[in-house]
C-alpha cells in the first residue's frame, strides 16, 4: 500500500482523518487559493482540492496524497474565512434564518501514477433566527475566525443551527470521510 499524505495542515482534517485509525502524514500545500474569473464554487473546490494534492506529488512521488477545500455559499456569494471578529459577525448575521451551502473538495491523487478522484461533496445547514447579543455569546466563546461561515459544527456552532441536510456530517467540518472510503477502497484499501 502506498503511504498516505493529507496536504492540508488544518487540524480540523487531521482529527477527522485519524477516525479511520489510517497511519498518515500530513504536508501543508503551498498554493494559491484565489478564485478564478467565472469559476463556480463546486469547480472552484474540486479545482483547489486537486491543487492542493499536485502541489506536494513532487516531494512525496510514491503516495496517495489526500487533497481537500471548502466554501460556503449563502445567496450565490461565497463565504471565505472570516478572520476578524467583524468579518465572522457580518457572515452570521446574514446567515440569521437563511441556508448556508457548504460545499467540499475532495481529491485523492496516486502520485506513482498520476491518477486521480476528484469529487464536490455539498452538505446545507439552516440556521435559527440569530439575535445580535446570541451571534456576540457565540463568537467570543468560540472565536471561529478560521472556519468557513464563522462557526465550529464541532462544537458550540451546532447551537446556531435548526437544522443541517447532507450526505456526511463530516464535510461540514471539512473532510467527507465517507467518500474518501470509497476513494480509498478503489485504490485497493481495505477499511477497516
Amino acid at each position: 500500500m502506498l503511504p498516505l499524505i493529507l496536504a492540508s495542515s488544518s487540524p480540523y482534517r487531521r482529527e477527522l482523518l485519524s477516525r479511520l485509525n489510517l497511519a498518515f502524514s500530513c504536508s501543508s500545500p503551498d498554493i494559491d487559493e484565489s478564485r478564478l474569473d467565472d469559476e463556480t464554487p463546486s469547480d472552484m473546490v474540486k479545482r483547489l482540492a486537486l491543487e492542493k494534492a499536485r502541489a506536494l506529488s513532487n516531494t512525496y512521488a510514491h503516495h496517495l496524497i489526500i487533497g481537500s477545500d471548502q466554501v460556503a455559499v449563502l445567496d450565490h456569494q461565497v463565504l471565505g474565512k472570516p478572520h476578524t471578529m467583524e468579518r465572522a459577525f457580518s457572515q452570521l448575521s446574514a446567515a440569521s434564518g437563511k441556508s448556508v451551502s457548504f460545499l467540499t473538495g475532495l481529491t485523492l491523487l496516486n502520485s506513482a501514477t498520476g491518477q486521480y478522484q476528484v469529487d464536490c461533496i455539498p452538505f446545507t445547514v439552516h440556521f435559527r433566527n440569530l439575535a445580535p447579543e446570541q451571534i456576540q455569546r457565540y463568537l467570543e466563546a468560540e472565536q471561529p475566525l478560521d472556519c468557513a461561515g464563522s462557526f465550529k459544527a464541532e462544537g458550540l456552532g451546532v447551537s446556531l443551527f435548526r437544522s443541517t441536510e447532507g450526505s456526511d456530517a463530516n464535510s461540514l467540518i471539512g473532510l467527507p470521510l465517507i467518500r474518501l472510503v470509497d476513494m480509498l477502497h478503489a485504490q485497493g484499501w481495505q477499511i477497516p
